[in-house]
């Protein structure tokens, strides 16, 4: 079995089921993970509190707060990866728990197996290695600048954006690509891959989103246009370093 793409990640799982809880975490270290445990919010945030966590998996029916309110509380505070896991496993629901911040989202019954996939292709999208090396790591545009070595975000005023993983890997790939129309299928390649399962319409939340923090109109973008039967196009010139 390969090895994990970062030294003993630290795994925090939330869930109420202590079966599915319990399974779980043996699974993920038995493969080179070091895991915490939680099986509500309140329990979540104090194991936050104590360890310098890597990623979340989070339940999304646990009582009290449920996950899809952690999750979006998650996404304010930080861009730490979140993976959700759910019985219910319409588009819908997928796509609820994409617009919340989640970086990938797990149907149960599920093979520990996947899961394990799963977190490994999410490290390795924060971690900046899920595509080959490029020539350009720094990139502006209308005022913005994208530092893809510290993975970095800054808008004109200076201020740093937060961007989940998987918002920050599709900027980069229309940064990398302005003025060409992209499309969905494209875009699942160059972030995630095929293998990953992702549908077209996750590309649209995650569009939806970077849209939210780019452009104070996002309802009627000028950065990321859509083009109609064709995809995305980024219209912004790029200057790469």
């Amino acid at each position: 079995m390969n090895a994990p793409p970062l030294a003993s990640p630290h795994i925090l799982v939330v869930e109420d089921d202590r079966e599915i809880r319990n399974l779980v975490a043996r699974y993920l270290k038995t493969n080179e993970m070091r895991v915490s445990i939680a099986s509500d919010g309140r329990e979540m945030d104090r194991a936050l509190a104590e360890n310098r966590i890597d990623l979340v998996v989070l339940d999304i029916m646990l009582p009290g707060e449920d996950g899809l309110a952690l999750c979006r509380r998650l996404r304010m505070q930080s861009n730490l990866p979140v993976i959700i896991l759910s019985a219910r496993a319409g588009d819908i629901d997928r796509i609820l728990g994409l617009e919340m911040g989640a970086d990938d989202y797990l149907a149960k019954p599920f093979n520990p197996r996947e899961l394990l996939a799963r977190i490994r292709a999410v490290l390795r999208r924060g971690a900046g290695d899920s595509a080959p090396a490029r020539e350009a790591r720094h990139f502006r545009f209308k005022g913005w600048e994208l530092d893809a070595v510290a993975r970095h975000l800054t808008n004109p005023e200076g201020a740093r954006v937060i961007l989940t993983g998987a918002e920050f890997d599709l900027l980069q790939v229309f940064c990398e690509r302005p003025t060409r129309v992209l499309s969905r299928e494209q875009l699942i390649d160059f972030t995630q891959g095929r293998a990953s399962g992702s549908s077209e319409r996750s590309i649209d939340v995650l569009v939806s989103r970077l849209r939210k923090k780019l452009e104070p109109e996002a309802e009627t973008p000028e950065l990321i246009k859509t083009v109609r039967s064709g995809g995305y196009i980024f219209t912004a010139e790029v200057e790469a370093s």
